[in-house]
């Protein structure tokens, strides 16, 4: 009896999907353009997909812009993009098609988003239901940390992670100063170039109560502005504190951990 080739569709798509047909595993599996295309000409075969990996795979703007026009995931969730080549036009692509429309987790890291790219973001009509975004590793700079400090348009955010994305202490008070990123409960800030006026800034921003989780580690935050995160009084709702490879000093770093707030904290970490 003879066996019926596998279309590419199924060899190179539907071959990574699970049984129950959830997730889609595309990572590190070298999608080309034609793969992305097979993804917007795949029917209704991946209507049950929640969650999409297509990280590290060397994907660029164009294929981007490919597959924010396929209408076959219309139940997808989560969204991995991390570690490719995506830059402002991709963003924008992504950020003004549907096809994001019902995401809550958006995976961004690594890749080379800048301002532009960020602030099309914080416009989008279509990410209202966006729960948590990772611009980690992005060159997104104050101006991008501002715009999304601005939006109007992500009512969901809880989480954003921005580690090592270059916006220093303007994007950070820009964060600090942001009334629409209030239910804001994990906010990762490692390598900023952070120093005391953008802690200070952390420490006394009601806009930010409900932060259950605070990362600003490998930052140039000194004794003031680890004294002023301390002492606190809108950090009610903190549980974890990273806040290692600063330039606190030891008599600052023993001051901090005799602190009401380390009291309250599941989790301190500093060196």
């Amino acid at each position: 009896m003879k066996i019926k080739a596998k279309s590419k569709l199924e060899e190179c798509i539907l071959s990574h999907l699970t049984p129950e047909g959830d997730l889609l595993d595309l990572e590190d599996k070298n999608v080309t353009p034609e793969h992305v295309r097979l993804l917007c000409q795949a029917g209704e075969s991946l209507e049950g997909v929640k969650q999409l990996y297509l990280s590290n795979n060397r994907l660029g703007d164009a294929e981007i812009e490919i597959l924010s026009k396929s209408r076959c995931f219309p139940n997808l969730e989560k969204l991995f993009l991390n570690h490719n080549k995506i830059s402002n036009a991709g963003a924008k692509a992504l950020a003004e098609s549907k096809f994001v429309r019902n995401i809550t987790y958006l995976m961004l890291e690594a890749n080379q988003i800048g301002a532009d790219g960020t602030r099309s973001f914080a416009i989008s009509l279509h990410l209202k239901n966006l729960e948590t975004l990772f611009l980690n590793s992005n060159p997104i700079g104050p101006q991008g940390a501002k715009a999304l400090a601005e939006s109007n348009y992500l009512p969901s955010l809880s989480a954003l992670h921005m580690d090592s994305a270059g916006i220093g202490d303007q994007g950070v008070k820009a964060i600090a100063a942001s009334q629409t990123l209030n239910k804001l409960e994990k906010l990762y800030l490692c390598s900023n170039k952070i120093g005391d006026e953008g802690a200070i800034a952390l420490s006394q921003s009601p806009n930010l109560t409900h932060l259950n989780c605070l990362s600003i580690w490998r930052n140039e935050i000194r004794d003031a502005g680890g004294k002023a995160i301390a002492e606190s009084d809108h950090f009610l709702k903190l549980e974890r504190l990273y806040m290692s490879l600063n330039l606190i000093e030891k008599p600052t770093q023993k001051i901090i951990r005799s602190s009401v707030l380390a009291s309250r904290l599941k989790t301190l970490v500093m060196d």
